[in-house]
Protein backbone atom coordinates (compact mmCIF):
# COMPACT_ATOMS: atom_id res chain seq x y z
CA UNK A 1 0.00 0.00 0.00
CA UNK A 2 1.49 3.31 -0.32
CA UNK A 3 -0.24 7.04 -0.28
CA UNK A 4 1.08 10.25 -0.83
CA UNK A 5 0.02 12.65 2.07
CA UNK A 6 1.64 15.84 0.14
CA UNK A 7 4.44 16.91 -1.11
CA UNK A 8 6.63 20.85 -0.14
CA UNK A 9 8.52 22.22 -3.06
CA UNK A 10 11.99 22.18 -2.18
CA UNK A 11 13.58 24.02 -5.07
CA UNK A 12 13.19 23.67 -9.42
CA UNK A 13 13.96 20.05 -9.77
CA UNK A 14 12.70 18.82 -6.30
CA UNK A 15 9.50 18.43 -3.92
CA UNK A 16 9.40 16.64 -0.50
CA UNK A 17 7.70 13.84 -0.50
CA UNK A 18 5.24 12.81 2.51
CA UNK A 19 3.88 9.29 2.04
CA UNK A 20 2.65 6.14 3.64
CA UNK A 21 4.27 2.66 2.30
CA UNK A 22 5.03 -0.88 3.33
CA UNK A 23 8.63 -1.28 2.58
CA UNK A 24 9.98 -4.57 3.87
CA UNK A 25 6.42 -5.87 4.91
CA UNK A 26 6.71 -3.19 7.60
CA UNK A 27 4.16 0.03 7.20
CA UNK A 28 5.23 3.47 7.84
CA UNK A 29 5.87 7.19 7.39
CA UNK A 30 8.13 7.90 4.34
CA UNK A 31 9.69 11.70 4.16
CA UNK A 32 12.05 11.55 0.98
CA UNK A 33 13.25 13.84 -2.04
CA UNK A 34 12.12 13.36 -5.46
CA UNK A 35 13.70 14.97 -8.20
CA UNK A 36 12.54 15.49 -11.77
CA UNK A 37 15.30 16.31 -14.20
CA UNK A 38 16.53 15.06 -17.82
CA UNK A 39 19.22 12.72 -16.15
CA UNK A 40 16.90 11.42 -13.35
CA UNK A 41 13.14 11.43 -12.04
CA UNK A 42 11.95 9.50 -9.21
CA UNK A 43 13.29 9.34 -5.22
CA UNK A 44 16.56 9.86 -4.09
CA UNK A 45 18.58 8.58 -1.17
CA UNK A 46 18.03 11.53 0.84
CA UNK A 47 14.98 11.08 3.08
CA UNK A 48 13.80 9.25 6.51
CA UNK A 49 11.75 6.28 7.05
CA UNK A 50 9.70 6.28 10.46
CA UNK A 51 8.03 2.68 11.37
CA UNK A 52 4.16 2.88 12.43
CA UNK A 53 5.34 1.75 15.86
CA UNK A 54 6.90 5.14 16.39
CA UNK A 55 4.09 7.19 14.61
CA UNK A 56 3.36 8.22 17.91
CA UNK A 57 6.05 9.41 19.92
CA UNK A 58 7.26 10.99 15.91
CA UNK A 59 4.09 12.87 16.01
CA UNK A 60 4.61 13.92 19.39
CA UNK A 61 7.78 15.82 19.16
CA UNK A 62 6.72 17.63 16.15
CA UNK A 63 3.35 18.56 17.59
CA UNK A 64 5.08 19.77 20.42
CA UNK A 65 7.31 22.82 18.12
CA UNK A 66 5.19 26.18 18.39
CA UNK A 67 4.76 28.24 15.43
CA UNK A 68 6.93 30.60 16.97
CA UNK A 69 9.65 28.59 17.32
CA UNK A 70 9.71 27.67 13.70
CA UNK A 71 9.39 31.04 12.48
CA UNK A 72 12.29 33.01 11.25
CA UNK A 73 14.03 35.67 12.86
CA UNK A 74 14.00 38.63 11.06
CA UNK A 75 18.43 39.41 10.38
CA UNK A 76 19.39 42.21 12.42
CA UNK A 77 22.76 44.03 11.95
CA UNK A 78 25.38 42.46 14.44
CA UNK A 79 28.39 44.33 15.12
CA UNK A 80 31.41 42.92 13.83
CA UNK A 81 32.98 40.34 16.72
CA UNK A 82 36.57 39.89 17.27
CA UNK A 83 37.75 36.69 16.11
CA UNK A 84 38.01 34.25 18.81
CA UNK A 85 40.71 31.85 19.74
CA UNK A 86 40.12 28.36 18.43
CA UNK A 87 38.53 25.93 21.04
CA UNK A 88 39.71 22.58 21.15
CA UNK A 89 36.58 21.02 22.08
CA UNK A 90 33.79 21.54 20.48
CA UNK A 91 30.90 19.18 22.02
CA UNK A 92 27.37 20.29 21.26
CA UNK A 93 25.95 16.82 22.00
CA UNK A 94 25.55 18.18 25.72
CA UNK A 95 22.25 20.01 25.38
CA UNK A 96 19.46 18.13 26.81
CA UNK A 97 16.69 16.45 24.60
CA UNK A 98 13.03 14.90 25.93
CA UNK A 99 12.41 11.64 25.20
CA UNK A 100 10.13 10.63 23.68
Amino acid sequence: MEKDIGKIKKNDTSDIVVRIDDFGGKRGLTIREFVTSERYTGFTKAGVRILADDFLKFKEMINSISEEEIQEEPEEEKPKEEPQKEQKTLDNSKEEMPDY
